[in-house]
């Protein structure tokens, strides 16, 4: 059927409905509505792909530019993840939390990138989109970008609750807030991927890459992934106000205290300037180990509640409803008297949804989360620690002994050496006059330690201890220990 023919009754460049059958692609993303004819009415439907009428034909080649930076940004990413798997943790510095956002981020990645190799058909007929039961790279690219998505404001929410605890509780966390993370952290973004794959699904918006579809795509995504983020921007709201509180009260405590004339602070004041000081000490050195983490928190957070901002914006406006149809008239009329001059009613499209900048910006955001998670997380002494790596794992190592220090190594034949059955004489033993009061004797049967050597104690020898009693009622006599008789300090009997 040529153009003509598809247009039947309905005036150029629409697209009668009827001509095209409901199978395949997606149905509800066509963009159609009656239009009265002298027999009667006629569901008439704007070309696929929508995007194109809307803002130009070029918005597809510049929507790829998410794809491209995302391509160039994801060898980062591959680095981080490698360098946490491979180099010690005293180079990385890494954290379960740090590993599984930089992973959330990697999905986000790959999903800009699969629609460079795929080159999609973003249309399933003149006037229906392709979606993810239509076309494989839709499915792919849509899953992997949602479900980033789900997991990185779920693992910011639990940076950001991690950081409450330790700030304004005090909580060490231990092993099951880390089982609890990890259940929490994937757990719910697989059933939130789960449940908007079976109620709405995704398929071609604009650009070459899928999104999520308009039916019921606010309340199973956009509105649980918003509770998250609100609830995470709240709650680091609330804790750097608990930090600014805990720094002004411990400034005011120190001038109190340093105002008198004692160097010890009083009595009334002593206990509260402490208690201040210790707790802005504590907050400082979490801040310092966990600012990378609180700021990336504040930037996907902003980040995501710009994006569903948007993207609900669009959904409304493109919704077939009566209002949005009656908001559409202006452009549409302005379609059909121009036959399809795009540039012509450009300026009118805007009721359709935000503008092309807009939508750019969007995408280009999206795939400078891996840029921004690359320069809070990777530390300087990642690039030591790879340098160190390669250099133990190609660079030869041999130990070099100066000529003097092996002239001079003593002679180890003259030395006796330990095997497993006790001393082995590398040299005969020299003749040794040994003490009448030592007495050698064989070593049991089954020893492996040669000779036992019996000490005989002396008969004037005090080195045995004597119990208490046999001390006791005995005087000290001088003669038995050949002691002087005549010292100022005797006691005469």
């Amino acid at each position: 059927m040529t153009n003509q023919t598809l247009h039947g009754l309905c005036p150029v460049p629409f697209l009668q409905e009827s001509f095209f059958p409901a199978t395949g692609g997606y149905i509800k993303g066509r963009y159609c509505a009656m239009v009265p004819t002298p027999d009667g009415s006629v569901s008439c439907c704007i070309p696929c792909p929508l995007a194109h009428w809307i803002y130009g034909e070029d918005i597809t080649p510049r929507a790829n530019t998410a794809s491209w930076i995302s391509l160039a940004i994801l060898p980062l990413c591959i680095f981080l993840l490698v360098s946490y798997a491979v180099l010690p943790a005293k180079w990385t510095h890494r954290h379960y939390l740090s590993i599984c956002f930089t992973m959330g981020i990697f999905f986000m990645e790959i999903a800009f990138i699969i629609p460079l190799a795929a080159k999609p058909d973003q249309c399933h007929n003149p006037i229906t989109p392709n979606d993810m039961y239509s076309d494989l790279s839709c499915a792919w690219s849509g899953t992997l970008l949602l479900f980033g998505g789900w997991a990185v404001v779920t693992w910011s929410f639990i940076r950001t609750l991690a950081f409450h605890l330790q700030v304004c509780w005090e909580v060490i966390l231990g092993h099951k807030f880390m089982w609890g993370a990890f259940i929490c952290g994937w757990g719910i973004p697989a059933i939130g991927i789960t449940v908007m794959l079976l109620l709405t699904g995704v398929s071609f918006r604009f650009g070459n890459m899928c999104h999520i579809s308009i039916q019921y795509g606010t309340k199973d995504y956009w509105a649980p992934v918003m509770s998250f983020a609100a609830a995470s921007l709240l709650l680091q709201l609330g804790t750097l106000v608990y930090c600014i509180h805990v720094y002004v009260r411990s400034i005011l405590d120190t001038n109190q205290s340093s105002s008198n004339n004692s160097p010890l602070p009083s009595y009334s004041s002593s206990i509260r300037t402490v208690t201040a000081r210790h707790a802005y000490r504590r907050i400082r050195r979490i801040l310092q180990l966990q600012w990378r983490g609180v700021a990336l928190v504040l930037i996907i957070v902003t980040n995501v509640i710009f994006f569903a901002v948007v993207f609900i914006n669009v959904d409304s406006k493109t919704k077939i409803t009566p209002e949005n149809l009656q908001r559409a008239v202006p452009w549409l009329l302005c379609l059909a008297k121009t036959r399809g001059d795009q540039k012509a009613c450009q300026d009118l499209a805007h009721v359709i949804g935000p503008g092309e900048p807009t939508i750019l910006a969007l995408l280009v955001l999206l795939s400078l989360v891996g840029l921004w998670n690359f320069i809070l997380f990777a530390r300087p002494s990642m690039f030591l620690g790879w340098a160190e790596y390669f250099q133990t794992k190609f660079g030869q190592h041999q130990e070099f002994v100066s000529a003097d220090a092996r002239v001079r190594t003593p002679d180890t034949r003259t030395y006796e050496m330990l095997s497993g059955s006790g001393l082995v004489p590398c040299k005969s033993p020299e003749l040794i006059e040994r003490p009448s009061s030592v007495a050698l004797t064989k070593s049991p049967a089954g020893s492996h330690y040669g000779h036992d050597a019996r000490y005989v104690r002396p008969s004037m020898s005090f080195s045995t201890p004597r119990p208490p009693s046999a001390s006791q009622g005995r005087d000290w006599d001088p003669q038995a220990t050949f002691a002087a008789a005549n010292h100022p300090h005797s006691v005469a009997k």
